[in-house]
């Protein structure tokens, strides 16, 4: 047998020699054919050799000639199968179950080798293992005590840790349930913006009594301090004009880094400047309409101020390292603390201005629990009665919304003062329709209903924190005093904002009263709607009064001719209206949108409102045949003409339809609405979409057609997957998933047939195989193609599709020298001789239940296979070739038993064609014979010392092979094993642990009777030191 070319001398492979054969090659299935044809082809040869006076098994097996060492070994698969066995012995589990905990008892004895020691033995009980030697320590290490006594650095991590924690304890005084200031500040500075210039004064610090010697006077001190202080008010700053809003933004968090800055210079004193600086601001409403966001900017300052000085109080209570316990009391701080806490109220006590004195003395508010338990007590309400000193009712306003969100920080039980800010802001509430205020909205050219909208924030601000675990009366009465207000709307706003939910639906009726007779002029009725709506969102209205609430709110807002007005009401309604109503008056309420929003393609600057809207209706209307069957909905979805935005809106619908779609469907409205939706998914794909957004999309898909199913109607499911195939053909791991579900189809056929398929089936089957066959090749990923070429295969062979499961095996081996060297995997490239030996060994897996072709040569399959794989280029330190060549021989030692380990039901493989004979066994051994030639001539490529450790490997790995599947009662392949054994341990590579197990198997296994004959390999297979 000759070599051709270098490679395997194999015979002749021709794909597409038989009949079928097209101008694909391959690529083309010929017409179906059984596996009778291969029996009938099997019994005519037999039957000639009996008329020549010859057994059908030729004479029996043969042993393999004297030159060729490649015979394996006959195999009884059910009795290794048998003996693999693990012994089962009965346990008595008693209590006992591993997701128990464990209870260990164990018994301690303590030795302590101090003076004065005494031993000690103990028995305890613990859930879980403990550490004997953590016990012994009592769970204090005195390394890390003495480490942390000697290292300032430990000592401070330890009091920040102790302060978060105090930190944490104080914000908790109030539940989770009550909204932090913080979750409305990014809200606030979104709404509140201005176009108009500002400016700010800028603090220029001063030099003068900086430099000071060591032996100055207390006295001298305190009054450069003093001078320090007038000078801030003398006119050491500098005004900057025509600022934008970002620059003065940026301006003031520059302030508040100075302030951080001084402050860890230790420049205390410029830091109380630069508060009172900021706090000043307050007092400006130049350009009104950005008033709350300055607010907002201000605050945080004052906020970092008020908490640096409470640290550093605090810190100088620190005794021996020990650091006050959360809930101190006055008599446990020290008198130095004491003193720089009073020191600190009265520099802010010499503060001449109203506005700064208020806002920094609130900001320190807490520092009062060092001097007092009733300080804070004392404090709110002098603090409270200060506000009444200020004219301008937005600034008060807001500095009562500052003393109240101090308050609830510091003493959230005091409730009376949160009260009093309440009362007080309603005396003075006719203020806002004063001349002096109407005359200051003239100037700046601003609208009363704009100018109310500026107070929402403080009163909803002060209200939610008066009405957190308020009893129902204190709520009952203060939406009395707002019902005695005349121009009440921005009250009634507020009042529905910051209540309970439950409270405000419970009155709802009694509120649209009051909402009626508000003010059209003042506060928009629209906004009033909007924020029942909201509450009506959180808690149902009584059942009786549902319907009347949903025509009493929506007379009011389809009324409303700006379109913005409009969907930012019936955003907030549509909700509603899911939650207590039925399609017909969801349908009603979409067609009023759609009305009101294309007029002059509004909708083009309101699709987050449109989003929001999709989002509530799917939510509450998650059943998809009902949702379709409204009849406004796709309508509704054509407004969306931005494609970014039709897209995300599509993929809600999906993400939907799979979280909450429990079984299949063949809905045709459903089918047709989310095939629609799908298509313009994957429309939107293109050269600049990123991999991420291609797979969740591709991942919604695969979800809705894993939800459609036909039952029985099998011919119905598989057009629909020809007709997803066309429309979704861009996206990869769609096709991968409509592949593997026709493949599903296909076995379901089979399992209903149970395995007998009639003239009709067989022919739909083929259809679902050609369905694959077609498919595949218009994959880019080759391993994703050769994987779905073996499964496709399979599956034809399942359903004794013979010539379609060829056609797919001989594309896989045509595949294979196409297999590039590096892959991507996961972004990164790899090599991807990992990938093919994998692949490679399924598929020699699949190939030995394969029936040979009656008109090809015998196994043609593994002989092109073979000789792809020795043409193919591997790289120079790879050995995977030779791992391929050692599983072949275990392929072929699997093909000569007379009973094959598994088989395809209804499908005859070779055992069964062959019947064991001869000339059918003496190819196979010829194939082993030029296998192991190339294994035999790699290993001796790897004789140079740079490569002897992977000889060794090689050896030891082929040995196995030998001893697991070859027979070797044949003397040459008896020695070949030797020869392998001494290789693997010729230069001290070899791993002695794993040849000694190994040679300790081959001496159980020669006590079997019929592997007596190991007994002789064992004593022929020495155990050489590394040495």
């Amino acid at each position: 047998m000759g070599c051709r070319g270098g490679g395997i001398a194999l015979h002749d492979v021709t794909w597409g020699s038989h009949a079928g054969a097209g101008p694909r090659g391959p690529y083309v299935l010929v017409s179906p054919r059984g596996s009778r044809p291969r029996r009938r082809a099997v019994r005519e040869a037999a039957e000639g050799r009996r008329r020549c006076g010859e057994s059908p098994g030729g004479g029996g097996r043969p042993l393999v000639s004297a030159h060729c060492p490649g015979h394996a070994r006959s195999r009884n698969y059910v009795s290794e199968s048998e003996v693999c066995k693990l012994e089962s012995v009965p346990l008595d589990f008693g209590d006992y179950h591993p997701l128990k905990p464990i209870t260990v008892t164990e018994s301690k004895t303590k030795k302590m080798n101090r003076k004065g020691s005494t031993s000690s033995t103990s028995s305890s009980s613990s859930s879980s293992m403990m550490d004997p030697l953590s016990s012994v320590l009592d769970g204090t290490d005195p390394l890390s005590l003495f480490a942390a006594a000697a290292d300032p650095v430990t000592t401070t991590a330890t009091m920040d840790s102790t302060r978060k924690k105090r930190d944490k304890d104080d914000s908790s005084a109030v539940g989770n349930d009550f909204e932090p200031w913080s979750s409305k500040r990014g809200e606030i500075l979104a709404r509140y913006t201005t176009t108009e210039k500002l400016s700010i004064n800028l603090y220029m610090g001063s030099e003068k009594g900086k430099a000071t010697t060591a032996g100055s006077a207390v006295s001298e001190k305190v009054r450069t301090r003093l001078e320090e202080l007038d000078d801030l008010e003398e006119g050491s700053q500098k005004e900057l004009l025509n600022l934008t809003q970002q620059d003065y933004v940026n301006r003031i968090e520059e302030l508040n880094q100075s302030l951080k800055d001084a402050w860890s210079s230790d420049q205390k004193v410029k830091a109380l400047k630069i508060v009172i600086q900021c706090s000043k601001l307050l007092s400006d409403t130049t350009v009104i309409q950005f008033y709350p966001s300055k607010f907002v900017l201000i605050t945080d300052i004052l906020d970092t101020f008020g908490k640096l000085v409470y640290e550093r109080i605090l810190s100088m209570c620190v005794d021996n390292r020990v650091s006050l316990p959360d809930n101190f009391s006055p008599e446990s701080v020290n008198d130095t603390a004491k003193e720089t806490c009073l020191n600190w109220f009265f520099k802010i006590a010499s503060i001449r201005e109203l506005i700064p004195r208020f806002y920094v003395e609130a900001a320190i508010l807490k520092c009062n629990k060092f001097l007092s338990k009733t300080g804070i007590s004392e404090c709110l309400p002098r603090l409270t009665s200060m506000i009444r000193g200020i004219g301008d009712p937005l600034v008060a306003v807001y500095a009562r919304a500052y003393l109240c969100r101090v308050g609830m920080e510091v003493a959230p039980q005091l409730k009376e003062s949160l009260n009093k800010n309440f009362f007080d802001f309603l005396l003075t509430f006719k203020q806002i329709h004063g001349d002096t205020v109407q005359n200051q909205l003239v100037v700046q050219c601003v609208e009363i209903p704009l100018y109310l909208t500026l107070y929402s924030p403080a009163i909803d601000w002060i209200l939610q924190c008066i009405a957190y675990r308020a009893p129902e009366v204190l709520l009952t009465e203060m939406m009395e005093r707002c019902k005695k207000l005349g121009n009440n709307a921005l009250l009634l706003n507020s009042v529905m904002s910051a209540f309970r939910a439950e409270f405000i639906a419970a009155r709802s009726m009694d509120f649209i009263g009051m909402i009626k007779e508000c003010d059209e002029s003042g506060f928009p009725k629209h906004l009033l709607f909007r924020s029942l709506g909201l509450n009506l969102a959180l808690a149902d209205p009584p059942e009786n009064d549902r319907l009347q609430i949903l025509n009493e709110a929506w007379k009011v807002i389809t009324k409303l001719k700006n379109p913005q007005d409009y969907i930012n009401c019936a955003e907030v309604w549509v909700e509603y209206t899911c939650r207590h109503f039925t399609k017909r008056e969801v349908n009603t309420v979409l067609a009023d949108v759609i009305k009101h929003m294309t007029p002059d393609r509004a909708f083009e600057d309101a699709y987050p409102q449109l989003q929001s809207i999709i989002q509530k209706v799917i939510t509450y209307i998650y059943d998809f045949s009902l949702l379709f069957s409204v009849e406004k909905f796709l309508p509704f979805l054509d407004m969306f003409q931005k494609e970014s935005v039709r897209v995300e809106v599509c993929k809600c619908i999906m993400e939907s339809f799979i979280k909450h779609q429990q079984e299949s469907t063949k809905d045709p409205v459903i089918l047709n609405a989310l095939l629609h939706i799908c298509k313009t998914m994957h429309d939107s794909v293109n050269a600049l979409t990123l991999e991420d957004e291609k797979r969740m999309l591709a991942a919604l898909i695969n979800g809705f057609i894993k939800m459609v199913s036909f039952g029985r109607d099998f011919e119905q499911q598989l057009s629909f997957y020809v007709e997803a195939r066309s429309m979704f053909c861009n996206l990869e791991p769609v096709l991968v998933q409509l592949i593997h579900s026709v493949n599903q189809l296909a076995m379901e056929t089979k399992k209903v047939m149970k395995g007998n398929h009639s003239r009709k089936t067989a022919a739909f089957v083929r259809a679902c195989v050609a369905f694959c066959f077609i498919t595949i090749p218009s994959l880019s990923s080759i391993f994703t193609r050769l994987n779905l070429y073996l499964h496709s295969g399979q599956v034809a062979l399942a359903n004794q599709c013979l010539s379609q499961a060829d056609a797919f095996f001989k594309a896989a081996v045509s595949l294979v020298p196409e297999v590039p060297k590096m892959i991507s995997v996961d972004g990164k490239m790899r090599p991807s001789d990992a990938f093919l030996l994998e692949f490679l060994c399924n598929f020699f897996s699949t190939l030995l239940v394969v029936p040979d072709h009656p008109e090809q040569g015998v196994l043609f399959l593994v002989r092109g296979l073979l000789n792809v794989i020795q043409d193919y280029t591997w790289e120079d330190n790879s050995d995977d070739k030779v791992r391929i060549y050692t599983n072949v021989l275990h392929l072929l030692s699997a093909m000569t038993q007379e009973a094959y380990i598994y088989h395809v039901d209804k499908v005859d493989s070779n055992d069964t064609l062959y019947g064991g004979d001869s000339k059918f066994l003496a190819e196979i051994n010829k194939l082993c014979e030029t296998v192991i030639a190339q294994i035999l001539d790699h290993l001796k490529a790897l004789g140079k010392e740079e490569t002897l450790k992977r000889q060794s490997q090689l050896a030891l790995y082929f040995f196995n092979t030998i001893l697991a599947h070859g027979d070797l009662r044949n003397n040459k392949l008896n020695q070949l094993s030797v020869n392998l054994w001494n290789l693997a341990q010729k230069h001290g590579f070899a791993d002695t642990k794993t040849m000694v197990k190994t040679l300790e198997y081959i001496k159980r296994q020669s006590k079997q009777p019929e592997m007596s004959h190991f007994t002789d390999l064992a004593l022929r297979l020495p155990l050489q030191s590394r040495t």
